[in-house]
């Protein structure tokens, strides 16, 4: 599907408009938001991870309904494997914690499914962020939670009993290390957990229990950080700009604290060339190109540490990467990383995925931020 065109390059609130309506109109009956329809690798899936920010997007810019859908899809999936949940739990009290290949997985098909081929698929980002996304959402809109209760429930014993394991990491890699964003993704989703007010306490203990072990290690004194700066897994010293999202949207460290603040610079210095950012330093996925995403998350950190201005040039960016329709990459080719990588990429699976209703959704996120989405609430 394309966006219309208007025959120039649309401005940030007419691509914040567009934006909104493309995920409107691409989200699945069931409430999944695909992450992109047409890519090969992504065609026919969700992510929670990816979903949640989707949503919080669409919730901020007054699209509640579509936001609550994925919810309810979220929820679904989640009460359907009640009784694995139960088993990972059991396990872990016991223990002897299961394998990561019976853990749940990251991505799902429309219908619930966690689909035929392979994937890098132990990741635990996604349970939290849907709780972070859900506790946002709830807040803004005065829904009630007790809508999703029992999904509330099995996301925060799963995180409880498995929130300092090694996983993948958001960009389904590393997954021999604790990282430092899925730990900030954890903490976010156990923090809105507890103030959605509908936990028994022994569920509320042990929540607020795990979010404190968590932030511990983002703390000034824990392994997550380096050099003053959060670091991209436990014990290392480089950074990734999913970074940005804890220093930033997630609030789980304060943008204008001191560590907020030099996470942020080191995302400049070393992930940052003009406006578009990288993953990180090593990244050889088609070519390590720069993600408007990222942009868009580092620009919500720079607004809630109080430069408007900086912002506004990595939203500028962003826009700027949209194609003739509008539609936003998952990446662009410039100034790649590993150049020399991008041919093998595009024979496994393709011209990088455009739209990305991700990408989409965190450049409508950030006019929201900054007040630029002039008619994406009508």
């Amino acid at each position: 599907m394309t966006l219309p065109v208007t025959g120039r390059r649309p401005s940030i609130p007419e691509l914040a408009e567009r934006s909104a309506e493309l995920i409107a109109s691409l989200q699945d009956a069931g409430g999944a938001y695909p992450a992109s329809p047409t890519f090969s690798a992504y065609a026919g899936y969700s992510w929670f991870r990816d979903g949640a920010f989707i949503a919080d997007a669409m919730s901020a810019a007054g699209r509640a309904e579509s936001a609550e859908r994925f919810f309810d899809w979220c929820a679904g999936v989640l009460e359907a494997r009640a009784d694995r949940i139960a088993e990972v739990v059991a396990a872990a009290e016991a223990g002897t914690p299961v394998p990561d290949a019976e853990m749940l997985a990251t991505r799902f098909t429309f219908d619930g499914r966690e689909g035929d081929d392979d994937w890098w698929d132990f990741q635990l980002d996604g349970y939290g962020t849907w709780l972070w996304a859900l506790g946002e959402h709830v807040r803004r809109h005065g829904a009630d939670a007790s809508r999703w209760r029992h999904a509330i429930e099995l996301s925060v014993d799963y995180l409880v009993a498995s929130w300092d394991r090694p996983c993948f990491d958001w960009w389904e890699e590393h997954a021999q290390h604790v990282h430092v964003s899925t730990l900030g993704c954890i903490a976010a989703g156990l923090r809105e957990s507890l103030a959605l007010g509908v936990l028994d306490p022994a569920r509320s203990a042990a929540a607020a229990a795990a979010e404190r072990s968590a932030l511990a290690r983002l703390g000034a004194e824990g392994e997550g950080v380096v050099g003053g700066h959060l670091a991209k897994w436990l014990g290392s010293d480089a950074v990734d700009a999913s970074l940005g999202a804890v220093v930033g949207l997630l609030d789980v460290v304060p943008a204008g604290s001191p560590l907020g603040a030099a996470t942020i610079e080191r995302l400049e210095q070393e992930l940052t060339v003009g406006d578009g950012v990288h993953r990180y330093l090593d990244d050889t996925f088609y070519g390590g190109g720069q993600w408007p995403l990222l942009s868009c998350f580092l620009g919500i950190a720079h607004a809630r540490a109080g430069d408007a201005g900086r912002a506004r040039e990595l939203l500028a960016w962003a826009a700027s990467t949209a194609d003739a329709d509008g539609a936003m990459p998952e990446q662009v080719g410039q100034h790649l990383l590993a150049p020399e990588r991008v041919d093998e990429w595009v024979e496994r699976w393709g011209p990088v995925a455009q739209p990305l209703l991700w990408s989409h959704a965190m450049l409508l996120r950030l006019a929201v931020e900054l007040g630029d989405d002039e008619g994406v609430r009508a």
